[in-house]
Parts: C-alpha cells; sequence; structure tokens
C-alpha cells in the first residue's frame, strides 16, 4: 500500500543493520517477517542473535500472518517529532501478534477513542516512498 499521509515518516525508519535487515527487507517485499527459533519454537521481536526463550542461536527468519491484539496503548496529543505534527491526536499501540511477540507502532483509521485493548487487528504494512516499508496494523475484519 502507499498511504500518502504516511510519507513524512519515512525519515523515522530504521537504518538497515545485519541483524535487522531480513525483517526490514521483509516489510519492503510486503510481509512480516519475525525470528523463530528452530530449538525451542519461539517467535521473537526485536531480532538478537540469540533465542530470547532458551539458549540457542539457532535462529531462522519466517513469514508470519500479523494478526494479533491490542495488548496496551496510549493517545499522544502533543506533538513530539514534526513527522507526526499533521497526524495529532494518534495512539501508540503495543500489539500481541498470535505467534507471541510484542511489537510498538499504531493502529491506522482507528479513531483514537475507538482503540481498546483486546481490539483484534492485523498488520499493515506501508510503503513509505523510496525509502522503504514500515510495519502499522489496523481492525482487523470483524472486529
Amino acid at each position: 500500500m502507499a498511504d500518502e499521509s504516511l510519507a513524512p515518516l519515512a525519515e523515522l525508519l530504521p537504518a538497515q543493520t545485519e541483524l535487522n535487515g531480513p525483517h526490514l527487507e521483509g516489510l519492503a517485499a510486503g510481509e512480516l517477517r519475525l525470528q523463530h527459533c528452530t530449538q525451542c519454537g519461539a517467535y521473537q521481536y526485536p531480532p538478537e542473535s540469540f533465542c530470547f526463550h532458551c539458549p540457542s542461536t539457532d535462529l531462522e527468519w519466517k513469514a508470519v500472518d500479523g494478526n494479533g491484539a491490542v495488548y496496551s496503548f496510549i493517545i499522544v496529543h502533543q506533538r513530539y517529532h514534526p513527522a507526526f505534527g499533521d497526524r495529532l491526536p494518534y495512539n501508540v499501540a503495543v500489539v500481541e501478534l498470535d505467534e507471541g511477540p510484542r511489537m510498538l507502532s499504531n493502529v491506522l483509521d482507528v479513531e483514537p477513542d475507538a482503540v481498546e485493548i483486546g481490539m483484534r487487528v492485523r498488520a499493515r504494512i506501508e510503503t513509505l516512498g523510496d525509502e522503504g516499508a514500515a510495519l502499522f496494523f489496523e481492525r482487523a475484519a470483524g472486529a
């Protein structure tokens, strides 16, 4: 997708590193990729060189559906960065994916007072110009 209203956020995209490269490349390809431990089966985010759940370093990258639920959220009313100036107020949500990891993001196309803990959401990857892509969430169908 290419929501032009999100274009100012491109300057906030993280620099690609050896550790986060597969995640960012996945977003650019339109999929959410998470690290998966081949020993204990856990998924994890943010990426690391070892499993957060067991002592294994045998990690692989897997594409996931990106479905989950809002675990926690806040509504931001103050402009902390110029890129967010036209978006006030907006939500910052912790989304717990069905695979387990929690991710910090924004639930798009939902009025601030309509965000609820437990609300089902799904991943929404947005292209931000030529700079790359970012992960957002949107209300899941039927939620």
